[in-house]
């Protein structure tokens, strides 16, 4: 390599200036969030949705659509295959929110297989976001690692107690109060999780696989 100065009349020259690599933001895959609640589960990931579209404007979608509790759990994978079919965003995930709540084992639990059967001979990735007993349990993992299984009213005092306000089931602002121990939930859903191995979701009691959408969407949060 030459050690010759550089010739005054070619420092400005294109080829001498460095060049300027502009940081550019990776926008996240399209998202479609189906819930099986009308009001608690879709206050909460609205939450999720907002907080990731301040950066990436329109990228996660929830439709809302009036399974209600007590319908077959199945009901709300064709729902999201038909919602699926008639959009003109091309969804890479789906996301199914559901509870174990009275359901069926077999439909509880045939939900999550047919998901990920979904997902092997489609370009879309389908994932079972299950909670057994419920959402709340979901909750109170945000506080502690709970491995007792309670029925659902009995997370409510609890969550209140955490919460330092009495807990609302269709509170629109619980996803803003959790948030801040977004990763200690994460923490305690999958260490209680690992002691399931492979069990079907309903034997998985208490348990919950909604971490999974947040580890996905992790980069997006931060």
């Amino acid at each position: 390599m030459s050690n010759k100065p550089l010739k005054k009349s070619d420092s400005n020259k294109a080829w001498r200036k460095p060049r300027c690599e502009k940081t550019r933001m990776i926008s996240p895959e399209y998202h479609l969030i189906v819930t099986e609640g009308t009001k608690t589960e879709p206050h909460y990931f609205e939450g999720l949705r907002n907080e990731i579209n301040l950066k990436y404007p329109g990228r996660i979608s929830i439709k809302i659509e009036g399974v209600g509790q007590g319908a077959n759990t199945l009901t709300l994978l064709e729902m999201a295959e038909q919602l699926v079919k008639i959009s003109v965003t091309d969804y890479k995930h789906v996301w199914l929110v559901y509870d174990k709540d009275d359901f069926p084992k077999d439909d509880f639990d045939n939900t999550y297989f047919k998901c990920m059967a979904l997902s092997k001979d489609s370009p879309i990735t389908y994932h079972a976001l299950w909670s057994n007993e419920c959402i709340e349990y979901w909750f109170l993992l945000h506080y502690i690692q709970l491995a007792a299984a309670l029925p659902r009213n009995e997370y409510y005092p609890m969550l209140s107690e955490h919460l330092c306000a009495k807990y609302k089931k269709n509170s629109e602002d619980i996803y803003s109060m959790l948030r801040p121990n977004m990763y200690s939930a994460i923490k305690n859903a999958k260490n209680i999780m690992s002691n399931y191995e492979e069990l079907p979701p309903s034997q998985c009691t208490p348990g919950t696989n909604v971490y999974e959408i947040f580890e996905k969407l992790q980069d997006y949060l931060k």
